[in-house]
């Protein structure tokens, strides 16, 4: 290393003059750090709750696609066998000492009872149980994004301490040394960390705001 302190007092120690390669290990180690992050007890559990939350919401939407088709089909499969329960009806009053046939009327009367369930069953969906599980799925969301944030503040912390400590010979040294950690994997980590949380309060305020919504019957 060859400088003259007179023309450079301030220095930029890195561990590789490659800028490409620098840029490639710096995201390699944040990359190990997030990994690690993930595998933090309280974020493990915040991931799963998120995971069953979501699998819940997907459920609930998948009846309400389900029931929705059942519901079309229903209806259109009753609008034939109306007429044809009518034409049954006349065609067997009509016959020679005739006698009123209903068992076409009957299977209407059947298919439509049943089209009724099934759009009660959507109604039910679409005005509780889906509002109530996307709530519960942003406020699981919030819960696991503000955990990742913790977690890689903790490992930035870490980090930073680690340095620190490595540093204490050049402090003994130079009395004063300062160290910029934002721009190294600390920085990077926290960078990241700042991210989860901003994620975990616009879910938490979408969820406030669906509650109110909900509530207030809009």
């Amino acid at each position: 290393m060859s400088f003259d302190i007179v023309r450079t007092p301030s220095l930029q120690a890195v561990a590789t003059g490659d800028e490409q390669q620098l840029v490639e290990d710096l995201q390699s180690r944040v990359d190990a750090a997030v990994r690690l992050a993930e595998e933090q007890a309280d974020v493990v559990e915040a991931a799963h709750g998120e995971r069953a939350a979501a699998e819940r919401l997907a459920r609930f939407r998948g009846a309400e696609r389900t029931l929705s088709q059942c519901g079309k089909e229903m209806g259109e499969k009753a609008a034939v066998l109306r007429e044809t329960a009518l034409d049954s009806l006349i065609a067997s009053s009509a016959a020679e000492g005739g006698k009123p046939e209903f068992k076409a009327a009957k299977e209407l009367a059947a298919l439509e009872s049943q089209s009724r369930q099934a759009t009660r069953a959507i109604e039910r969906l679409v005005e509780h149980l889906i509002p109530a599980a996307q709530i519960e799925h942003l406020r699981e969301q919030s819960h696991a994004s503000a955990a990742r944030g913790r977690a890689l503040e903790r490992i930035a912390q870490e980090r930073a301490e680690k340095v620190l400590e490595q540093l204490r010979d050049a402090v003994s040294e130079e009395v004063v040394l300062p160290v910029d950690l934002s721009k190294g994997v600390s920085g990077a980590l926290l960078a990241y960390a700042a991210e989860f949380r901003n994620r975990a309060v616009q879910a938490a305020g979408t969820a406030d705001e669906l509650e109110k919504r909900s509530l207030s019957g809009a």
